[in-house]
């Protein structure tokens, strides 16, 4: 095996003369990205398991150190200051320098879902962390010190069983009749998985061992071993393996020092099978434990670099000695992508990354070689055939059959002139990502290794590389990891600095032309990333950046119309309100169009992003209420009600209360305005005040037409959606008004109870009222639809105009005349108009006048709460000096009697504060049911802050 050389050989300097000999060798004068490389290359030549830099699915970037000492995390978020979307400050872990106790850090490797990172060292010993509520707060679960202090056990190989769910996903977009259509299907989850749905992480070691990491269900890790046979004692030094999980077990792939690639298929069986916590309470159950069964395919491969045989299948003699120049530098097995919801995929390919050193000395160096060649084998099983003539053949044993063959058929090569740094099967197995020395990307179809360069079909959209988008070249990187939907990459360089890496396209404007068709795709490209990410409950805040920086505000339009469509989002909940609360995708599409319009911390949202903020905050009071009665009714104890938790049904019920008095103020004075102009519809038409002033009361002259009109509350209650969800408020608050008034409530639960009742008893408008006028707004809207001809297939089109353009749809606009000129003008007797009239709104944050801007710069309103807290100092910087780190080792350490925390979420910018761990069972398992504990209300991740 040779060696690769970090310097070239400078004659000149051997001899000491000053004319160079001209012996064609390279040049001494090696620049440090050159070093870098050579060392990266011996890195990934040595063992399969050296990634220094990971992206998880959860959105959290983890980086090892350029002295391998340490680790530490960022991740993408949004600035309170202007709204631009970069990547956060480094958090350093120090828990995992003192896990491994000076040992080089040489691997990261997340999870599936992302939520857990295990980080092994150069001598195999592995620790494992996981982020339980924040994506720079990282709590340690399993010791590095469990395992042996062995060069032998050294990991070449490293991978995490999949998680037991299904989740949906969607194959492709193809254009019918000049439209989208999208096809999604549930995939349903392969290979093992730990039946106790807890961790476990299974290894390769060098010297050909398997070891299965797996945590209990008492959080304890435990593991068993077991050794892969051997032919030779070479090949026990193992150097690279690589490990995918399938319907019929776990393949492992092999890469000896003998220079063989050998094959394994694996079965990991649980005993029991099931897990069920209930019986474990009664003592009736032990917990899960793993066994090992093999099977030897033992596929020996030798390879030679390139191919002996030409596309023609003739031999190729010109290179005969090329293949001791090469080293291996990367091996994975790759499953096709799933189209179907049934799992059946063609046999998966081995795929293999030779590399020369980068001054490769070749004697009489002709021609010139490449510099990495791409192998794959694909691998098959069937029966061997026989000769007709065994036929004949009478067997003893009666009708025996013959056992199927397992085989790895060799493809055509992939050749390039520059270094592989790394191969990544991204976009969800679609696209096969190459990284080189160069900072080049290139895409690769997995089945055929078609190169993707640009929109070859505008009608059928896979991924992103297929649909046209390309990374520019940047700065070189030596380590590569891509983002959850591979629209955004992260490189480390020499020096340890992290670079963001984004995807470009033209949107079809290209030598000064325009073309309908590329712009497009891409957008349908950008749909089906982000419907694949709601799927399969991945962060897409990295889509969302390529939004807001690269798309006009049409084309974001024309983006989230896609959404609602891939999606199959039935706006139309003027029946059926129930469903709103378990959508699971509502709230998804919601939020990115809420993040696409906010512009910073003191500035208010435009309409389109107003509209979507306040349905996901309506949504998070609707599911309040019912989530507080299902865990009171099933809670023990002598006093089930929570005062955390009745703290924060107080404060979403005074948000609840200002927003439908903020609804109702803005009503009352659109009924106003439209007085003057009762007895003329087309006056009616087109006057209407400008909006967004509902503190001062002060309009302006000018006038729109009802039709384009930008009034937020208008919009929320024309929204069957949004209407709904006032609905479901509205219940809940009769709910806990009547059903708790004898409750036997002590201490501050009693103290947050009354407070409760005090609330709504003081409310201008009693619920029922407010029920009343809902049920007039519901009457009117069902008149205007159905006097127009609109049935049930054709509401959901104005219902989408309403809640994606904030416009009123001409089908409507009968209804607003119901509402300000009957409707409302008709419940004034049973309100208290001056009350309403005087109220303080500035707090809800949905004005654009002077006091809510005031209010927003010097207050923050704890978005999950919804009660007010102070300012908070610069971010990093607690008020005794302490870092964000120390507070998260505080919080790590459980803290004494819990931990005040406070957190403010990466896309919205809104903040909490919380315990950690919170004070009762009842706060964790709704905090957990809600949604919370990891994410805020518009489902963005937290980031711990200093407090």
């Amino acid at each position: 095996m040779p060696l690769i050389m970090e310097d070239g050989i400078n004659v000149d300097d051997l001899f000491g003369e000053s004319t160079s000999l001209e012996l064609g060798l390279p040049t001494g004068t090696s620049t440090a990205s050159t070093k870098g490389l050579a060392q990266r290359l011996d890195e990934m030549r040595l063992t399969g398991c050296c990634q220094k830099i990971a992206w998880s699915r959860l959105g959290c970037i983890a980086a090892i150190s350029q002295d391998s000492t340490r680790v530490s995390v960022r991740n993408l978020q949004c600035q309170q200051s202007d709204g631009k979307w970069v990547l956060s400050d480094e958090t350093p872990l120090a828990q995992v320098t003192e896990a491994h106790a000076g040992h080089a850090l040489v691997h990261l490797c997340w999870n599936e879902s992302g939520s857990e990172l295990a980080v092994a060292d150069s001598s195999g010993r592995v620790s494992v962390y996981s982020i339980p509520i924040a994506l720079n707060s990282v709590n340690g679960s399993r010791q590095a010190a469990f395992d042996a202090d062995d060069d032998a056990s050294q990991i070449v190989g490293m991978m995490w069983l999949s998680q037991h769910r299904s989740v949906h996903s969607f194959y492709q977009a193809a254009k019918v009749q000049g439209r989208w259509a999208y096809s999604p299907f549930r995939r349903r989850p392969t290979g093992t998985y730990h039946p106790a749905h807890k961790g476990a992480l299974l290894c390769v070691t060098r010297s050909g061992v398997m070891k299965l990491l797996y945590q209990n269900p008492d959080n304890r890790w435990a593991e068993i071993t077991a050794e892969l046979k051997n032919t030779s004692y070479s090949d026990r030094l193992l150097t690279h393996a690589a490990l995918v999980t399938t319907q019929t077990g776990i393949l492992i792939a092999t890469h000896s020092a003998c220079q063989k690639i050998s094959l394994y298929r694996v079965s990991i069986q649980w005993n029991p099978p099931q897990w069920e916590p209930t019986q474990q309470k009664q003592g009736a159950q032990q917990f899960p434990a793993p066994s090992f069964r093999l099977v030897h395919l033992k596929v020996e491969v030798p390879y030679n670099i390139p191919s002996n045989h030409g596309a023609t299948g003739t031999i190729d003699d010109q290179l005969p000695s090329t293949s001791s120049l090469y080293c291996l530098t990367s091996l994975q097995i790759i499953l096709p992508a799933s189209d179907n919801s049934a799992g059946s995929t063609p046999h998966p390919w081995i795929v293999a990354a030779f590399t020369t050193p980068p001054h490769n000395i070749i004697p009489h160096q002709q021609p010139q070689v490449p510099a990495s060649i791409i192998i794959r084998w694909q691998y098959e099983t069937g029966h061997p055939t026989l000769h007709p003539k065994f036929d004949d053949v009478t067997s003893k044993k009666g009708n025996g059959q013959v056992k199927a063959k397992t085989v790895l058929r060799r493809l055509d090569d992939v050749t390039s002139d520059r270094h592989v740094i790394s191969v990544d099967q991204t976009e969800y197995g679609n696209v096969l990502a190459v990284s080189f020395d160069d900072s080049s990307i290139s895409f690769y179809d997995p089945k055929t290794m078609a190169a993707f360069d640009g929109v070859d079909d505008t009608n059928n959209v896979t991924s992103l590389a297929q649909a046209g988008f390309h990374y520019p070249l940047e700065p070189s990187a030596l380590h590569m990891s891509f983002s959850p939907s591979a629209c955004l990459a992260v490189g480390l360089d020499i020096d340890g600095n992290i670079h963001l890496r984004i995807m470009e396209h033209s949107y079809g404007a290209e030598n000064d032309q325009y073309d309908e068709n590329k712009f497009s795709a891409a957008i349908a490209a950008l749909t089906l990333a982000f419907c694949r990410g709601c799927g399969g409950e991945v962060n897409t805040d990295d889509i969302l950046l390529i939004l807001i920086r690269q798309l006009s505000p049409d084309a974001q339009t024309a983006f989230l119309n896609e959404v609602y469509r891939a999606l199959s989002i039935n706006c139309n909940f003027t029946t059926e309100q129930d469903k709103l609360i378990n959508h699971p995708y509502i709230p998804r599409a919601l939020s990115i169009q809420a993040a696409l319009g906010f512009k910073n911390s003191h500035k208010a949202r435009n309409i389109v992003s107003n509209v979507p903020w306040a349905i996901i905050q309506l949504r998070q009071a609707a599911m309040i209420y019912p989530s507080f009665f299902q865990y009171n009714k099933a809670a023990q104890g002598p006093e089930p009600h929570d005062p955390d938790v009745l703290r924060m049904v107080l404060g979403n019920t005074k948000w609840a209360l200002d927003f439908s008095l903020y609804i109702l103020n803005e009503l009352f004075d659109l009924a106003d305005d439209c007085e003057s102009v009762s007895s003329d519809q087309e006056a009616f038409n087109q006057k209407r005040p400008q909006p967004q002033t509902p503190l001062n009361h002060m309009h302006d002259s000018n006038t729109k037409p009802v039709k384009t009109t930008a009034s937020l509350p208008l919009i929320i209650v024309l929204s069957s959606m949004s209407r709904a969800f006032l609905r479901l408020i509205c219940r809940g608050l009769r709910g806990i008004h009547a059903g708790y008034a004898n409750a036997p409530l002590t201490g501050d639960s009693r103290v947050y109870y009354t407070e409760i009742c005090q609330a709504l008893d003081s409310s201008p408008v009693r619920t029922d009222v407010y029920e009343k006028l809902l049920a007039g707004i519901d009457s009117a809207v069902k008149h205007a639809y159905t006097n127009a001809g609109f049935g049930d297939n054709e509401r959901p089109g104005p219902e989408k105009e309403l809640l994606v353009s904030s416009r009123i749809p001409p089908v409507l606009v009968t209804a607003v005349n119901t509402i300000l000129r009957q409707t409302v003008p008709a419940m004034r007797g049973e309100m208290d108009r001056m009350a309403i009239y005087m109220g303080d709104y500035s707090w809800l944050g949905f004005g654009s006048d002077s006091r809510t801007e005031a209010y927003r710069r010097f207050r923050n309103v704890d978005i999950i709460k919804k009660t007010p807290i102070l300012a908070r100092p610069a971010a990093g910087a607690l008020g005794n000096g302490e870092t964000v780190t120390g507070l998260g080792a505080a919080v790590r350490n459980g803290g004494i009697g819990g931990s005040q925390v406070s957190r403010r979420c990466v896309r919205c910018c809104e903040v909490s504060e919380a315990q950690y761990p919170p004070r009762s069972v009842l706060s964790f398992r709704m905090t957990l049911k809600l949604g919370h504990l990891r994410s805020c209300i518009c489902g963005g991740m937290w980031n711990l802050e200093g407090s």
